[in-house]
């Protein structure tokens, strides 16, 4: 799979497109979300977590009454997804991304370690990457595919589980707090 420019990497928080534009109140970002039709709803909790069941439970169980609710449903809706649901959720992940200033080195490295790690486990590799630097985010995945690779399926499977789990909650964060005029 080729490491290429695209999307933020997973976690990685606004894209460029938003560098410096600061972030509306969750409260209000919530209420025009609470506000969305349903197929919109669905649509943005997609781009959160690539599980229909998982989106149609989300938009379903509208409206949140705060932030906290919100992520509390994300949470209990990703325990309650089936190996079929985390399968359909790993093919909806992005490509992996570096800033275009990574190193080439960076990009070899990277296609090695993700493909490693597809070959032993059959999905793509998913890690939040929230509490790290953008700058850190090569050696945290790298250092994250060294530590996953040698783990039994069951457990890479838990583990995996509870980053689409991160992932999706650091994915409503960034749709609750991003002007949706942008």
């Amino acid at each position: 799979m080729p490491v290429q420019p695209c999307r933020p990497a997973p976690g990685a928080g606004p894209g460029p497109e938003h560098a410096g534009a600061p972030p509306i109140d969750p409260a209000v970002g919530l209420a025009h979300f609470n506000s969305l039709p349903f197929a919109a709803a669905e649509a943005a909790f997609l781009e959160c977590c690539g599980s229909l069941r998982w989106a149609h439970r989300m938009a379903a169980h509208r409206p949140y009454p705060d932030l906290g609710a919100l992520l509390a449903a994300s949470d209990e809706a990703g325990y309650d997804l089936a190996p079929d649901d985390i399968a359909e959720a790993l093919a909806a992940e992005p490509a992996p991304c570096l800033h275009h200033d990574a190193y080439p080195g960076a990009h070899l490295a990277l296609r090695a370690a993700h493909a490693a790690y597809e070959s032993r486990f059959g999905h793509a590799f998913v890690i939040c990457l929230d509490p790290s630097a953008p700058s850190q985010h090569v050696d945290q995945v790298l250092a994250g595919i060294r530590v996953r690779l040698a783990h039994e399926v069951d457990e890479e499977r838990a583990v995996t589980a509870e980053e689409l789990r991160r992932l999706a909650r650091s994915r409503i964060l960034e749709m609750i707090t991003a002007d949706p005029g942008r």
